[in-house]
């Protein structure tokens, strides 16, 4: 191994260790499930390692000439590639295909999620084996959708095509839709749960478990304080009875959520008949990669926990969130509290594969990403970014425009390439036990 891997293979275990160590201790076998899905692949790497993504900014990837006061402080997704997407049943009812998935969303650099985002549709790319050319197509492809919808959206005007719905989507994501319309609550309650003597409760295996009965005491007692945590206009959307009628412990076994326990309720539904019956998580919140590297004492002070930071993120990226969209504390540690939903359907990248189909999709997702970025500004509920968001980026952009679609284009290139050998450096690490506590 030359030096220079050697050492990137000393950091890549350094900040691996920062930011994992403590669960790891208290899980290893879990983190070694998480990190052989981590080796299956590139992307599998590049999604389970967000913390080294930002320790990357911070250094060698600095150079950012579209960055000030302002748009240095936009709240982000914070693990934004090309796996978090997906459907979900807005407030409203309606089925909505948008960014999902908001546990690592913070206040930061706008940039940073546009960055994250080129670089996983690099490796997408790579993986599909198109050409850098092609590759470079479809990112810039991205950051100009990007760029048109947030001009539409701060000139005010009728341009801005907003949410993707049944109503304007098309091609692939029409279809993600269509599949997600065809899911219905029954069918996930069978997948979950069994009906026994007339009662409905959780089947047990594959990492649900029972819990006994203090757990079950404190996990309904930290229910009790969730429910006053919903906003008083999504009331009339949850059921009229929120009795508990089962709970189980749920093991994170995802990229993601590795050893970190979560809990599922059953709830009654609005009527005593057994198909409308609720299941809800409540699973411990982390703090985000990316808040590690953003030194900003308003933002980190605004939080009571890291649950309230994750549940009020959502509510400040997704417009109609889930009306079950809550939080929580469980033995003094933040929770985040949602509803599973039947309507939820990831967008299958495998079934994507050429380059004028990939290029309509990434087109729908930069106006995606513009109206997340321009919902949680001044003109929402909170006050934590009390300025238009999307005319800042607008006014720090435009100045260059084609030298920022360029900036992303050859950023992607670099840290795609940057996290293939990532990629290989940690297989190494691992499989021959240089990754300590695991």
């Amino acid at each position: 191994m030359t030096d220079s891997a050697e050492k990137r293979s000393a950091n890549i275990v350094d900040v691996l260790t920062e930011e994992f160590g403590a669960s790891m201790a208290i899980d290893p076998a879990a983190f070694r499930r998480k990190f052989r899905k981590m080796a299956a692949s590139p992307f599998a790497f590049y999604r389970g390692s967000a913390s080294l993504f930002y320790a990357d900014q911070r250094g060698d990837f600095t150079s950012d000439r579209y960055l000030d006061d302002r748009t240095s402080r936009v709240w982000i997704h914070g693990d934004l590639h090309a796996e978090n997407f997906g459907t979900y049943m807005n407030a409203s009812g309606r089925l909505v295909f948008n960014v999902n998935d908001f546990d690592e969303a913070y206040v930061g650099p706008f940039t940073w999620d546009l960055k994250r985002l080129a670089a996983s549709v690099a490796l997408l790319g790579y993986a599909k084996a198109l050409s850098d050319r092609v590759i470079g197509e479809l990112v810039t492809g991205f950051a100009r959708s990007y760029l048109t919808e947030l001009r539409a959206i701060a000139a005010g005007g009728d341009d801005a095509i907003g949410s993707i719905t049944l109503e304007n989507a098309d091609g692939v994501l029409r279809r993600v839709l269509q599949q997600a319309r065809l899911s219905t609550r029954v069918d996930l309650l069978a997948a979950q749960t069994t009906v026994d003597n007339y009662e409905r409760r959780f089947s047990l295996g594959d990492g649900v478990h029972e819990i006994d009965a203090a757990t079950r005491e404190r996990v309904c007692a930290a229910f009790g304080d969730y429910l006053h945590t919903l906003p008083e206009s999504s009331a009339r959307l949850r059921p009229v009875a929120t009795t508990i009628k089962d709970v189980v412990l749920r093991k994170g076994v995802g990229i993601g959520s590795a050893g970190l326990p979560s809990y599922n309720l059953l709830l009654e539904g609005h009527t005593e008949a057994l198909e409308n019956d609720v299941v809800i998580y409540m699973k411990q919140a982390q703090v985000p990669a990316v808040a590690r590297h953003i030194d900003d004492e308003q933002v980190r002070s605004y939080f009571r926990h890291q649950g309230h930071r994750t549940a009020e993120s959502q509510r400040a990226l997704q417009a109609h969130a889930d009306p079950w969209l809550g939080f929580t504390e469980l033995d003094g540690v933040g929770q985040l509290v949602a509803e599973v939903s039947p309507y939820a359907a990831d967008l299958d990248w495998a079934d994507v594969n050429e380059p004028e189909e990939l290029a309509g999709v990434l087109a729908d997702l930069g106006r995606a990403v513009a109206r997340m970025h321009s919902v949680a500004d001044d003109e929402s509920s909170h006050d934590l970014v009390d300025y238009s968001t999307e005319e800042s980026i607008v006014a720090a952009v435009d100045a260059d425009a084609e030298g920022f679609t360029d900036y992303l284009v050859d950023f992607a290139h670099r840290y795609g390439i940057r996290a293939r050998e990532d990629h290989q450096l940690f297989v190494d690490l691992f499989r021959n036990g240089r990754l300590p506590g695991i």
